[in-house]
């Protein structure tokens, strides 16, 4: 089968080179009033050399919004 992609279409591939993966968060509202809303990681994304973003989820967010952000070091993360 013959490769039919263009330059335009590898310009939105993920550089592998140093290539920065973000977090994807849904936020839950809080379950009682006046409670904490929560973030809940569903996935990645890649930025590609043309600043898209490619996602990949591992959930579907209930309310359809999506945060992405740069991943949180680990010792910043409390009690997670």
């Amino acid at each position: 089968m013959a490769d039919n992609r263009t330059n335009q279409d590898s310009d939105r591939r993920p550089s592998n080179g140093g290539a920065t993966r973000l977090d994807v968060y849904t936020i839950r509202p809080a379950a009682r009033e006046g409670g904490k809303a929560f973030w809940v990681r569903i996935g990645s994304a890649w930025k590609n050399r043309d600043n898209s973003l490619n996602i990949k989820l591992d959930a579907l967010p209930v309310n359809g919004e999506l945060q992405v952000r740069k991943p949180r070091p680990r010792e910043d993360r409390d009690g997670e």
